[in-house]
């Protein structure tokens, strides 16, 4: 299934974090919080246009930013541009 976001959107795969500190404790599944990066899958054409991001950048959001859907069996964020931190990398 092929998803576009429209207007100032962009679809967001959230970056798994780490299951275990620094010093080697495992963090459980329900102490882990969600990520606050991700990997742009897609951009609409007014964000492309403005090239403000691209797709396959590494991004930083706010913690209750965007609205998650799930596509092919994977979850994914649709954030306004206005969510978006910053750029990693």
């Amino acid at each position: 299934m092929k998803f576009k976001p429209l207007g100032e959107r962009v679809l967001v795969e959230r970056l798994e974090e780490e299951s275990k500190t620094s010093s080697g404790i495992i963090i459980p599944d329900n102490a882990k919080e969600k990520p606050l990066m991700g990997k742009v899958v897609a951009v609409s054409k007014q964000v492309a246009d403005e090239k403000t991001l691209k797709e396959n950048e590494t991004i930083v959001f706010g913690k209750y930013a965007g609205s998650e859907i799930k596509l092919n069996n994977k979850e994914y964020i649709v954030l306004e541009v206005k969510d978006v931190l910053g750029v990693i990398g």
